[in-house]
């Protein structure tokens, strides 16, 4: 197997192949993090190898420290210089938007090569650091104010603008860790994994999948600490749950329940479009932007999916890109061609549609 120059040309086993063989080709190419111990390793790292189902692949070893993984001690992965200009020079770039500081070189060439590595522009991961350091501080000032300055935002109204869908409520409600929020939970096998289901007193308010119920759990209750997070045991979710395993069985291609879910008026008439593809079918970015009358949104409506907090009732994976490309997926871009074919495969396809709905938190 030789090795490819470009992170995106390789396939999910390609890469698991090369950390298997310990290839040192690859070094430099992608790092592998491993969310059972929070560290990412170059492939080549001796330790010993993690089970598959534990392990994330990223182009960039700023892009898994980003995501909150640490460096391998043992195999120094960050220090590795590999044989690709343009990661080579994603690397730089993302330090000094790491640091606050503005990237240097050529405008156009830099953002051609954040997209072709990373698949988003110097622009969009700059604001999403921005907003990651905006939630620490949240978290650790509890005042909206200092952290908001302190992130890099110029004014409280920039703030709300930017992060206002993100946190799921008001930034000074987010600071108090979802304090008064009540929300009841449940998490199930499935074919793609563990499945959770979440939802306040008025509807789901998240839909998420992951290798293991673990990680569902934890991510929620990091995200609201000082919620009223609790596992379901009445069965008021079962309804619910039932109808999402029913789903995924290719039995149920109309998953109209009721959500309970903040958004900007943007991402609400982006996941509402969502709503109305056919099962089966899919739409490009750029005719999503084109339906909502806004030809030149399509990064936009990337954006509005990736930030999507309910997974198959709103069907961000029936996005691609232009040309065939399947694109990201909050959930993994594996998870994402599972529920394609079994979209195109299943007898449920022809069936009519009726469109689900988003319900907004005032």
């Amino acid at each position: 197997m030789g090795a490819p120059t470009k992170f995106r040309a390789m396939s999910p086993t390609q890469r698991w192949q090369a950390v298997l063989a310990r290839d040192r080709r690859f070094d430099g190419a992608f790092v592998y993090a491993v969310r059972s111990t929070g560290i990412y390793c170059r492939p080549s790292c001796a330790s010993r190898r993690p089970r598959r189902t534990q392990v994330t692949f990223f182009p960039i070893p700023e892009a898994a420290e980003r995501e909150g993984y640490r460096a391998c001690r043992r195999c120094h992965p960050a220090d590795v210089i590999g044989g690709d200009p343009a990661i080579a020079l994603v690397r730089e770039a993302a330090r000094a938007i790491a640091a606050g500081a503005r990237p240097r070189g050529d405008a156009r060439r830099l953002t051609r090569a954040f997209k072709r590595v990373l698949g988003i522009t110097p622009r969009a991961y700059a604001e999403a650091r921005r907003l990651d350091r905006f939630k620490q501080e949240l978290k650790r000032r509890k005042q909206v104010s200092p952290a908001l300055y302190e992130a890099g935002y110029g004014s409280s109204s920039r703030v709300y603008e930017r992060t206002d869908a993100q946190l799921g409520m008001t930034p000074a409600r987010y600071a108090r860790g979802g304090n008064g929020v009540g929300i009841a939970y449940v998490t199930v096998a499935t074919v793609l994994g563990r499945l959770l289901v979440a939802a306040t007193e008025r509807g789901v308010c998240r839909v998420a999948l992951a290798d293991n119920a673990g990680i569902l759990e934890q991510d929620l209750r990091a995200e609201f600490p000082n919620a009223r997070v609790v596992e379901d045991k009445s069965g008021k979710l079962h309804g619910w749950v039932t109808a999402i395993l029913a789903y995924l069985e290719g039995r149920e291609p109309d998953l109209d329940l009721p959500l309970d879910i903040r958004a900007t008026a943007f991402q609400r008439r982006v996941w509402q479009e969502l709503q109305q593809i056919p099962f089966g079918q899919t739409r490009t970015y750029a005719e999503v932007a084109r339906r909502l009358g806004q030809p030149t949104a399509a990064r936009a409506v990337a954006q509005a999916c990736a930030n999507n907090p309910a997974a198959l009732v709103i069907p961000c994976h029936r996005v691609v890109r232009a040309g065939g490309d399947q694109g990201g997926y909050r959930w993994g871009v594996e998870r994402k061609q599972r529920l394609l074919e079994m979209e195109v495969t299943s007898p449920s396809r022809q069936e009519p549609q009726t469109p689900g709905r988003v319900r907004t938190v005032k």
